[in-house]
């Protein structure tokens, strides 16, 4: 999960495998694969790279699968 914060300054997490698309309207608009809604003040570079920095730190905790 990813933190991000709303028009009114309140913060939040999402779980970003759930994020589908994020447009810039000029605020920026993420919509999820259950078509909820959020809009918030971060830009769309810092989400994915918010997301990148969760994925990089959950892939290096799983344990390695050994045949």
């Amino acid at each position: 999960m990813i933190k991000l914060t709303a028009l009114n300054n309140k913060e939040f997490y999402i779980n970003c495998d759930l994020i589908e698309k994020i447009e810039v309207t000029p605020d920026t608009v993420i919509t999820t694969t259950t078509n909820k809604k959020y809009v918030v003040i971060e830009d769309p570079e810092v989400i994915i790279q918010r997301i990148i920095q969760f994925k990089r730190a959950y892939m290096s905790t799983r344990p390695e699968v050994i045949k």
